[in-house]
C-alpha cells in the first residue's frame, strides 16, 4: 500500500513541478515560456515535460492498461503534441495572437488543476 503512495506521491510532484515551471500570468506567457525552453533544446523541453513518460513508466510497472490510464496517456500526448504544434508555428515566425486568439488568465486554481485531475484520475485507474 505504501507503494501505491509513493507512486501517486511522486506523480503529484511531477505535476507540481511541470505546473511551476511553466507558470504565467495568461496562456501567452505559459507558451513564450515552453517557447523559451524548445528553442533551447528540444530533448530538454521533453524532460520538463516527466508526467508523459512517468505515465507511459506507470502503465507499465502497474500493468494497467484500462481506461483511466489510457486517457492519463491520451491527455498527455495531446497536450504536448497541441503545445508542440504551436511552437513549431511560432518558429516559422507565426505570431502567438495568430495561432491563439484568445489570451486566457491563469489563476492558480487553473494553473495546478492538473496536480489534483491527474492523480485522482490514476486512483481511479488503481481501483
Amino acid at each position: 500500500m505504501t507503494n501505491i503512495y509513493l507512486i501517486i506521491s511522486v506523480l503529484i510532484f511531477l505535476e507540481f513541478f511541470e505546473s511551476t515551471w511553466q507558470k504565467a500570468p495568461n496562456l501567452y506567457g505559459m507558451m513564450n515560456n515552453n517557447y523559451a525552453i524548445f528553442q533551447k533544446n528540444i530533448f530538454t523541453y521533453f524532460l520538463l515535460n516527466p508526467t508523459f513518460i512517468y505515465s507511459i513508466f506507470l502503465s507499465f510497472y502497474l500493468n494497467l492498461f484500462n481506461m483511466w490510464m489510457y486517457s492519463i496517456i491520451l491527455i498527455k500526448f495531446i497536450d504536448i503534441s497541441f503545445r508542440l504544434h504551436i511552437i513549431t508555428k511560432m518558429s516559422k515566425g507565426m505570431q502567438l495572437e495568430e495561432l491563439l486568439p484568445l489570451d486566457i488568465q491563469m489563476n492558480n486554481y487553473f494553473r495546478y488543476l492538473n496536480v489534483l485531475i491527474y492523480p485522482l484520475s490514476l486512483i481511479f485507474a488503481l481501483i
